[in-house]
């Protein structure tokens, strides 16, 4: 855990602070919700799958929500770029997080598992 931990700390504001509202948005959506360190990145898993990841766009400088199971939304603010699977939502650190946005594709990639279109 203590990798995991620094992943945040050490990064500076304002990502650090977008980065750990979301992690504390994220882990509140669902029990099942654990927030591992995979790749050197903030992984979140919905029983032990990979749900979603947090990360900074290497063109951009912004840091982003990365959906893992992307390709199933259609919503504008989702980027794919060259993923085959998963979709990204840049987030620009001088605005207020989008709460409802975050947490309504969050809901819609956890009813993927729940309903087993994916499965856990």
């Amino acid at each position: 855990m203590k990798q995991l931990d620094d992943f945040y700390l050490k990064q500076e504001k304002p990502v650090k602070e977008i980065f750990l509202a979301l992690k504390e948005i994220i882990l509140k959506q669902d029990s099942n919700i654990s927030n591992v360190l995979k790749y050197g990145m903030p992984f979140f898993c919905y029983k032990g799958k990979m749900f979603c990841y947090l990360w900074i766009h290497k063109k951009f400088n912004q840091p982003y929500l990365a959906i893992v199971e992307g390709k199933h939304f259609d919503e504008p603010f989702l980027i794919q770029e060259n993923r085959s699977r998963m979709k990204i939502m840049l987030l620009n650190p001088d605005e207020d997080l989008p709460l409802e946005k975050i947490e309504t594709i969050l809901q819609k990639a956890l009813n993927l598992y729940k309903t087993g279109i994916i499965k856990v």
